[in-house]
């Protein structure tokens, strides 16, 4: 049996790896699906049957950003990760994209010489990222009781996903890195002004992190020209807003090609310093 960097949900024991099944000393045990994932989510957790995004917005969500839309957003945060990382190279460096969706970005991290985790509720998801990206570690669970033992992470990495700063920081290393993506005031303004009569910019003066070190901060702004009103209509599927959206508005979305829309993301860089 070999130790692996999960902790049991139930009693927070090492999971031990034996030919794919992951059992920790107390006897709880669980088996890597075929997709190539581990669900670490037990049934008191839930909230409701099927938490996270459903079926219908995992397949939206990967339609979208297969287009490239974002690959702005993801090239500068990998660019962020090598720079800090490759100071800290005597440390083996292990990644987590905490709310991973389909692992689009989780996927991106991965070099050789790093691990790469992927953590999301939403099973439908992560059934897609274990199957799609084999090269990294799936699991389904709730980012506010995360699998991990403590101070293990030099890199967690947190795009349009909850913000949970007491968890992330149990699972941080020592001098480790928390990178966090949120909208921007001006993003997908063009999209809300469809749904709203008075779009209102988003609030940058959030913080959600409170003792971590802020040591950077910018914003990605550039516009999208969206190729297709199916690519228009799985942005919409994407955002908290699109149960807003009437079935006129999506009818008059999906004949539009072309639409223009911003995209606008705020990047801030938190360090654990002590």
């Amino acid at each position: 049996m070999t130790a692996t960097h999960y902790a049991c949900p139930l009693c927070s024991f090492t999971l031990l790896n034996q030919e794919n099944i992951f059992r920790c000393e107390n006897n709880h045990s669980f088996d890597l699906a075929k997709e190539n994932y581990l669900n670490l989510l037990p049934v008191q957790f839930k909230h409701s049957k099927n938490p996270g995004d459903n079926k219908a917005m995992v397949a939206a969500r990967r339609a979208f950003l297969e287009q490239g839309y974002y690959q702005p957003l993801v090239d500068r945060l990998v660019a962020l990760y090598q720079e800090k990382m490759l100071t800290n190279a005597n440390k083996p460096t292990i990644v987590l994209d905490a709310g991973c969706g389909e692992g689009f970005y989780t996927h991106q991290h991965k070099d050789t010489e790093n691990t790469v985790y992927g953590v999301d509720i939403a099973k439908e998801a992560i059934k897609k990222a274990g199957k799609k990206y084999p090269q990294c570690h799936f699991s389904v669970a709730t980012l506010s009781k995360l699998p991990f033992t403590d101070s293990l992470f030099s890199w967690i990495v947190s795009v349009y996903a909850p913000i949970l700063e007491k968890e992330f920081t149990r699972v941080l290393s020592a001098g480790g890195f928390l990178l966090t993506v949120t909208p921007a005031k001006q993003h997908l303004m063009q999209l809300k002004k469809h749904i709203y009569h008075d779009a209102k910019e988003h609030d940058e003066e959030k913080l959600p992190i409170e003792h971590l070190a802020l040591v950077h901060q910018e914003n990605i702004s550039y516009k999208m020209r969206l190729k297709t009103g199916q690519d228009t209509l799985n942005l919409l599927a994407m955002t908290p807003f699109a149960f807003k959206a009437s079935e006129e508005t999506k009818k008059i979305l999906l004949n539009k090609h072309g639409f223009i829309c911003q995209a606008d993301f705020l990047i801030r860089l938190y360090q654990k310093i002590n």
